[in-house]
């Protein structure tokens, strides 16, 4: 029997996980990376700390699995869209990985946003607004502030195309990860060279492009060598994480939508065509299932809200997770469920890196309202998985408004292991919420493609009917909705009364 192995390079760990082609997950390993921050604007992360993620995180995989390493058929990667990083000829980074979260590159969209009109940056590359986050935008502050680095470079990778370039190396893309760069053209699936033209690049700076789902190669012999794999393993482009994710939980048909709480907060809903939405706010990306896209709100900081919790405010937990053999997340949620919904008043803003969907206001930033003496540690945990979920919930009336809108809400990421977090969603949002055996939706779904590829599996249908298991059905109770009705209003009354302030005070307007 062969294996498939799913790689996801996401925003604070990269996980693999082997799979069989019965469908069954036989192990998944997660290595963690730390992001590096400088002030309230730059994120970055040295570019080498993916690989090694990736090789100990297959290492682990592979061992836990006790599978034999010569058994593994295929690779499939998914990752992060956004990041970027340049390098050179031979693929050595010549700098830090610019990670989607930096924001330092406002002056920069705000004139490539004066310099292209706004309805055809949404009909091109299905981006419905032009900030900070996006890889051009980027690219441009590179150019201006980083001279030497910008014209040396022989090549601008994301995240996913590094990992493919260190596993078979070839410089190759795929339309799924690069739908949020606004250099990418979702429909003609081309390049875009408007805004190459604007940017000062030509494609053969870019990688080459391929199809989500395409074998892009096999191991060179370094990455055979590192992971202890054969020379013939076939290599998958999976797409961004947000696609394969999809994938992962089934969602590759019309009329379905999932909910990913990892780092960020991310919603997917599976189309036909790019140009459906005619409200031009929902953010539109090719889908790993060939032939669909997806419209996919993104809130920068979702479970990542919590995870800044954990690191800043959580070491009771850390400590007593690392006696017990627990998760720190695990003991926090469980502090959280002993709160009463609507934590006695307590809202928080989770916008520590700005706010995207569906408000796209970069310079907001994250709020507490209305603590008293009476509030303890728990209501601030509660307080934080009750935001994410009314983001949740502002992002499911606009993609309804959109046209997409289903009977349930699929769950992965990260956050879909809560119980706790599951059932506050569907207590905030009114609709059921389906977890599925194994959170890490990616990695399956880029196993999934892996699978396909390779012709274990004649088509995704096939795939999904074998590896996508529902878990846990968590149904609305309508006690707590209304709670959380007054809760919801609450929350979007304070984002918009702070928005002028937002504004006012961000740096350079003090």
């Amino acid at each position: 029997m062969g294996y498939l192995l799913g790689i996801d390079a996401g925003t604070t760990s990269l996980k693999a996980g082997v799979f069989d082609t019965d469908g069954s997950t036989l192990a998944v390993a997660v290595e963690e990376y730390r992001l590096l921050t400088q002030g309230a604007d730059r994120v970055e992360l040295d570019p080498e700390r993916y690989w090694q993620a990736a090789v100990r995180a297959t290492a682990a995989a592979i061992a836990h699995a006790g599978i034999p390493t010569a058994d593994v058929d295929a690779i499939a990667v998914s990752s992060q869209g956004e990041t970027v990083t340049p390098v050179a000829a031979d693929g050595t980074p010549l700098g830090p990985a610019i990670v989607w979260l930096d924001n330092r590159a406002r002056a920069e969209a705000d004139e490539l946003a004066r310099r292209f009109e706004t309805n055809t940056v949404y009909a091109t590359t299905g981006v419905p607004a032009i900030n900070p986050t996006w890889t051009a935008s980027k690219l441009l502050w590179m150019r201006r502030h980083a001279p030497d680095v910008f014209a040396s470079a022989a090549r601008f990778l994301l995240v996913e195309d590094l990992l493919l370039h260190r596993l078979t190396g070839r410089f190759v893309t795929e339309g799924g990860v690069q739908s949020t760069t606004l250099l990418y053209d979702i429909r003609a699936h081309r390049w875009w060279d408007p805004m190459l033209d604007a940017l000062g690049l030509t494609s053969e700076r870019l990688p080459e492009i391929a199809t989500p789902g395409d074998v892009v190669g096999t191991l060179r012999a370094e990455a055979s060598e590192a992971l202890g794999l054969r020379r013939d393993v076939r290599v998958v482009a999976a797409g961004m994480d947000q696609g394969a994710g999809a994938v992962g939980v089934g969602n590759v048909v019309p009329g379905m939508i999932s909910e990913s709480t990892g780092g960020a907060l991310t919603l997917q809903a599976t189309v036909d065509r790019p140009d459906g939405d005619r409200t031009l706010q929902t953010p539109v990306y090719v889908h790993s299932a060939p032939g669909r896209y997806l419209y996919c709100p993104v809130c920068p900081t979702g479970g990542m809200a919590l995870t800044w919790f954990r690191d800043r405010f959580g070491d009771t937990e850390v400590g007593r997770a690392a006696a017990e053999g627990r998760s720190a997340y695990d003991l926090l949620t469980e502090l959280a469920a002993n709160v009463a919904p609507g934590s006695e008043g307590l809202t928080m803003l989770p916008h520590l890196m700005g706010a995207f969907s569906p408000e796209y206001e970069p310079r907001a930033r994250g709020a507490w309202f209305g603590f008293t003496l009476a509030h303890e540690k728990a209501h601030f945990v509660r307080a934080i998985l009750e935001a994410v979920a009314y983001m949740l919930r502002r992002n499911l009336e606009m993609l309804a408004a959109s046209g997409a809108s289903a009977a349930e809400v699929r769950s992965h990421g990260g956050g879909a292991r809560s119980d706790v977090w599951c059932q506050i969603k569907a207590d905030v949002i009114g609709l059921p919420v389906v977890t599925l055996q194994g959170e890490d939706a990616a990695i399956r779904g880029g196993a999934m493609l892996a699978g396909v590829a390779i012709g274990a599996f004649a088509d995704l249908e096939e795939a999904g009917a074998a590896m996508v298991t529902p878990r846990r059905r968590f149904a609305p109770e309508p006690q707590r909705q209304a709670i959380y009705e007054t809760g919801y209003q609450r929350y979007v009354e304070l984002f918009d009364a702070l928005r002028p302030s937002f504004a006012a005070f961000a740096p350079g307007n003090r």
